[in-house]
């Protein structure tokens, strides 16, 4: 998916400026989300709560938008034309609906509902993502993973796998990236990374083992959750800084609820993002924006879609400044 807005803001996420830690973030903090048309006069809205003032990052998730349930009759549905990315892979999954993926290394796929499509950009990709007829309901998430400077520039790619359900005591796991409740994804990621579908049974409260090193944030796709005593709505991320082993979520609900859990090594590096690009300076977001402009190899071309390709948006009349998670105090940001 790209980010469609006319004036994408630059960031900066990652170690502090002096590279040393800020202190300790509050137990839970809850982010909430923003709406951002996905284009056009009819557009789909999408509910990004990263990045955002308040928060970059999460491991190195750098990107999560989260839509529907969408009637597309009424909305039209899903219709991203070809766009760049650098620096980053795509994460997409669905909850409902069956989107068709087009990409610069020819890899026609189509995303249903439990099954992962993860497209590596590296150096350079493009690609489209189109709701197909088959849908009614469009519902998902869309995110974006920041690549280590050791890996920014690696080889396009595109995995697809489809997890299998695990049954938790008081829920299930669906784990897309990453080791969770006894089950590993095979998917390979350049960071430590979880990434999982997690369904609550009615007033359940659920106990995970997960890795202490990881900082995680609770995404809510249906009904309200606890997240380490503190509730989250839907629509709405809760974080949790790294330094506990376990995380414990409760369903406050009489219904089902539905969430996405995010988790990773706090990513130390100072990116730069803007639009559809990740990079570590001005300058080079300059250049992949020239060369997206002037169709250059760099992208290649996306067979198949019908119509034109994403421009994309000016730059801003200054340097691209990076900015990073800011500092909170401990009263801040929670509930």
């Amino acid at each position: 998916m790209s980010n469609v807005e006319v004036e994408p803001r630059e960031l900066r996420c990652g170690a502090s400026a002096d590279g040393q830690p800020g202190p300790r973030e509050p137990q839970v903090e809850v982010l909430t989300a923003r709406d951002v048309p996905l284009g056009g006069p009819r557009a789909m809205t999408v509910r990004r709560t990263l990045p955002q003032r308040a928060r970059t990052l999460i491991g190195a998730w750098c990107f999560a938008d989260h839509y529907g349930p969408d009637d597309v009759a009424r909305t039209g549905g899903m219709d991203v034309a070809p766009h760049p990315h650098t620096g980053l892979q795509t994460v997409s999954w669905l909850f409902s609906g069956e989107i068709e993926h087009r990409d610069s290394l020819g890899t026609h796929a189509l995303v249903h509902p439990g099954e992962l499509n993860l497209m590596t950009g590296g150096y350079g990709i493009s690609h489209s993502e189109v709701s197909t007829a088959r849908t009614t309901i469009l519902h998902g998430v869309q995110l974006w993973v920041a690549l280590p400077e050791r890996h920014r520039h690696t080889a396009r790619a595109f995995h697809h796998h489809v997890p299998r359900p695990v049954r938790l005591d008081g829920g299930e796991a669906r784990v897309f990236l990453g080791s969770l409740a006894g089950d590993t994804s095979p998917v390979p990621t350049f960071t430590p990374l979880l990434g999982a579908e997690l369904i609550l049974d009615p007033h359940a409260t659920v106990t995970l083992a997960v890795d202490a090193g990881f900082e995680h944030g609770l995404l809510v796709d249906l009904g309200e959750v606890r997240m380490a005593g503190t509730p989250v709505r839907r629509g709405e991320l809760g974080y949790l800084a790294p330094g506990t082993g376990t995380l414990t979520l409760e369903n406050t609900t009489d219904a089902p609820a539905r969430t996405i859990l995010l988790g990773g090594t706090p990513f130390e590096e100072q990116i730069v993002m803007w639009w559809n690009f990740i990079g570590r300076g001005h300058e080079e977001i300059v250049q992949a924006r020239r060369e997206w402009q002037d169709a250059s190899e760099r992208f290649g071309k996306v067979e198949g879609y019908a119509g034109d390709r994403l421009p994309a948006p000016p730059l801003p009349n200054a340097t691209l400044n990076p900015r990073g998670n800011p500092v909170r105090p401990p009263s801040e940001g929670t509930r």
